[in-house]
């Protein structure tokens, strides 16, 4: 009976969370539908709800955004905007640091969180995955040694939450394993090791 139960529940845990983290997602991005006005939103014209509706609508926003802003008039009023924001005082302090983290994790030329790595964290002797997140610039790179990169130390089984540490270059080893594994091995607490290349 113990057998089955536990066989029955690695069949549905993953599949509930699955289904809840989708549901949590889907009915966030359906919340883009406000936007709308209350006879242009597709519950007035079907009469029910249609979960999803609203991530369409989102992901059409972005996509269309994303167009508009490569070419040389969007770019113009992007920059203008960006303007505008960096001249209100409270707001200048969040807008700026949240592009500055967003434009480095989702740049296609920037190299944060590219690379796996293994660090000796907290101490000397004990092993943990980390991630590259750049080398250290402006002023904290002349108070340390030369040729330290900075990485982040996520924690487990949350990777939002970690350490950021700079250390010697030396000390870090780089993992042949991609960052999806890397993640999937910290999240699982070491059970689901990844796979080696061949």
């Amino acid at each position: 009976m113990k057998k089955y139960l536990i066989t029955g529940l690695l069949i549905w845990i993953p599949l509930v969370i699955t289904i809840w983290v989708l549901k949590v997602i889907v009915d966030m991005l359906d919340q883009s539908l406000l936007l709308l006005p209350e006879h242009w939103r597709p519950d007035y014209w079907i009469g029910m709800h249609i979960p999803g509706l609203g991530a369409i609508l989102t992901l059409l926003i972005v996509l269309f955004t994303g167009i508009f802003a490569t070419n040389f008039f969007g770019a113009q009023l992007v920059e203008l905007w960006h303007e505008v924001l960096h001249r209100i005082p409270v707001v200048n302090s969040i807008y700026s640091s949240v592009k500055q983290i967003s434009d480095t994790l989702f740049s296609s030329s920037g190299q944060a969180f590219r690379k796996a790595l293994l660090v000796q964290w907290p101490h000397e002797g004990a092993w943990t995955i980390a991630f590259m997140t750049g080398v250290p610039g402006g002023g904290v790179a002349k108070h340390v040694p030369p040729d330290c990169v900075s990485v982040y130390v996520p924690t487990t089984p949350n990777p939002t939450g970690g350490y950021f540490v700079i250390v010697a270059r030396k000390n870090v080893i780089e993992l042949d394993m991609t960052v999806d594994q890397a993640l999937k091995y910290i999240i699982s607490m070491g059970v689901v090791p990844p796979l080696e290349h061949k």
